[in-house]
């Protein structure tokens, strides 16, 4: 998808700060905007501050200045409201292991959906997203990490947010079940869903993102398509784009 100013907006950061303690700060003045239907990644280095970013944006942290706003809605003011516009998919989540798939899309449909009929919807539509077929009838404690992270996804995706925020989505995973999530991501991209991504794995920024900010010691660097920060800095692939911005910083 390719960027453009008379896109529609889903999320516009302005300025977004974390100080810890005076002068400390985790994540500083970071501005960037995702685009409806665009993928944006976040890398960095351990400690950079993509995760505190994540989560201010989540608004599972309070931020110290500046400010986000999803779908029209201020993380601020309004942050009931952004939570009904995001899904937030950490890392490390986990799901409750003796309930069958099926058990367990159908729990959550029904935190997240306002009756019952668009509940079903949401059942079936992360049916159809995770593709486990019959094995949703088994227990989770018999799926592997990559059916259970096609699981939590679809959880994730089921309710149709304006923003899904995923934090490592393959970590972990084997080289078919990381393609097989990438596609996903894609494909409901394609659809409209945005998505603001967060891993180490180069490769991976480079097949599935539209564009991509570099952070390191809590300041966004440069942000650009892949092939736009590659030709800036006669680089071979991503990996060398951001060694290169991180050594100049």
């Amino acid at each position: 998808m390719a960027q453009s100013d008379g896109m529609e907006k889903v999320l516009e950061v302005k300025g977004l700060s974390k100080q810890y303690k005076k002068g400390v700060y985790a994540s500083e003045k970071v501005s960037f905007e995702v685009n409806k239907g665009e993928i944006f990644a976040l890398i960095g280095p351990n400690g950079a501050g993509k995760t505190t970013t994540i989560r201010m944006i989540s608004t599972l942290l309070q931020a110290t200045e500046g400010d986000a706003v999803v779908a029209g809605h201020s993380i601020l003011t309004e942050p009931d409201k952004v939570r009904r516009c995001i899904t937030y998919l950490p890392d490390e989540a986990g799901a409750y292991k003796n309930m069958t798939g099926m058990a367990y899309l159908k729990f959550m449909a029904e935190l997240y959906a306002d009756n019952k009929q668009q509940a079903e919807e949401y059942v079936q539509r992360g049916a159809e997203i995770c593709e486990l077929g019959d094995r949703l009838k088994d227990k989770i404690q018999s799926y592997s990490r990559g059916m259970q992270r096609k699981l939590l996804l679809a959880r994730a995706f089921m309710s149709k947010p304006a923003l899904a925020i995923l934090d490592e989505p393959t970590s972990g995973l084997d080289i078919i079940n990381a393609l097989e999530i990438r596609r996903m991501i894609k494909k409901l991209a394609d659809e409209g869903m945005s998505f603001l991504l967060s891993s180490h794995n180069m490769l991976e920024i480079e097949y599935v993102s539209d564009r991509v900010g570099i952070i390191a010691k809590g300041h966004l660097l440069e942000t650009g398509t892949p092939a736009q920060l590659t030709e800036k800095y006669n680089a071979k692939n991503l990996e060398e784009v951001f060694e290169r911005v991180v050594a100049e910083q």
